[in-house]
């Protein structure tokens, strides 16, 4: 069992409803696809070793951190908005 303020939980109702599904299926699904700090870092590494033997691409940290800030900016903008 988790507690949490009424209003989360209302929130996740009605999240999970938009997905036709349960706040038990919905927080499941959160808690199995969220990755920890440590293990960003480890798929990262694992993501940048696959390109470099692969492609031959060698993406600096600055790279990698770049890229971040512009996944995160476009997932940030509003559906349908278009690409700057």
């Amino acid at each position: 069992m988790i507690r949490v303020p009424a209003e989360v939980r209302d929130r996740l109702a009605v999240i999970a409803e938009s997905r036709g599904t349960s706040i038990r299926t919905l927080v499941q699904e959160f808690a199995e696809s969220t990755l920890t700090e440590e293990e960003r870092r480890e798929k990262a590494e694992r993501t940048r070793a696959y390109l470099a033997e692969h492609f031959g691409v060698e993406v600096s940290d600055e790279e990698s951190a770049a890229m971040g800030r512009r996944l995160r900016e476009a997932f940030a903008r509003p559906q349908g908005e278009d690409a700057a």
